[in-house]
């Protein structure tokens, strides 16, 4: 054994805080109220994207559809000619539509995510937690949102591949981004809505099913708005994803739009669908 005599101990300074400790003795500064929200929505979000680095199946099974959509019916209906679409080629005039359907393909489903959440008591967790309901609902909003977006981008290329001319403004695409983000949310929150009111997995797939393919032709995605009979113009007036579609042909290709009206028809329905879906929330997790 050494002889070395040991040197005395360093005393334990007066101050935590000499020594670091108190990052483990005070609670950190609690966030102030107008960000709470945002900060928790943010989170929300992160972790429903965090899912798509485990399986991005989705992602490319639902690019198909669109692709179809283009090289299929656009080509064809290019040809042909039947559809006014004030002198622009109909594939032009079709790949705003294109976008804003995959966007809402994506989204109208998102319902039975929440169901399948609340059946493996994963809902129930975070029910009890202090986030607010619309935190919740929003950050799962605006994550189908970026998940639609990402969509948006490969149909950005199919058609840009396909001879689609297209601005590339930064500023009108930023627009774009936006537009689908809002649409997405909607419809997003629109599903999650009928899942706190039918409950099932299975009455929900038959829902959405019912209501996806009226959405879609009662808009201007396919054909424009004059010459829908009456009835279908009404329908198309009260109808988020006609104006959703609106506002991602005039950003995109500089058609005539109403880019005002479009975003805060979006918002609204935005804002509707995130109130509705919150207050369902708690039904779906008795």
């Amino acid at each position: 054994m050494s002889n070395v005599p040991a040197g005395p101990r360093p005393a334990l300074a007066d101050n935590p805080g000499d020594l670091g400790l108190d990052l483990l003795l005070i609670p950190p500064r609690a966030r102030a109220g107008w960000r709470v929200l945002p900060a928790r929505v943010a989170a929300m979000c992160v972790v429903e994207l965090q899912k798509l680095r485990h399986d991005r199946t989705e992602l490319y099974t639902r690019a198909v559809q669109p692709a179809l959509w283009l090289l299929i019916f656009g080509e064809t209906f290019t040809r042909i000619r039947a559809i006014p679409t004030g002198g622009i080629p109909y594939l032009d005039y079709l790949a705003p539509g294109i976008i804003a359907q995959s966007a809402m393909f994506i989204a109208i489903f998102y319902g039975i995510q929440i169901i399948w959440e609340r059946d493996a008591g994963v809902l129930t967790k975070l029910l009890v937690t202090p986030t607010p309901r619309a935190a919740l609902v929003t950050g799962k909003a605006f994550a189908a949102g970026v998940k639609a977006l990402i969509q948006a981008v490969v149909v950005v290329i199919i058609a840009a591949a396909l001879g689609v001319s297209m601005t590339w403004n930064p500023v009108r695409l930023i627009g774009v981004v936006a537009a689908v983000i809002l649409g997405s949310a909607f419809f997003s929150c629109l599903s999650m809505t009928i899942a706190g009111i039918v409950l099932t997995r299975d009455r929900l797939m038959g829902v959405g099913q019912a209501i996806t393919m009226p959405l879609f032709f009662a808009s201007n995605a396919l054909y424009p708005v004059a010459i829908m009979p009456d009835w279908l113009r009404a329908v198309s007036t009260i109808n988020p994803l006609s104006y959703q579609v609106d506002a991602l042909r005039g950003l995109l290709l500089g058609t005539p739009s109403h880019l005002p009206l479009d975003f805060a028809v979006l918002l609204v329905a935005a804002a509707i669908g995130i109130t509705a879906a919150s207050c369902l929330l708690g039904r779906l997790a008795r």
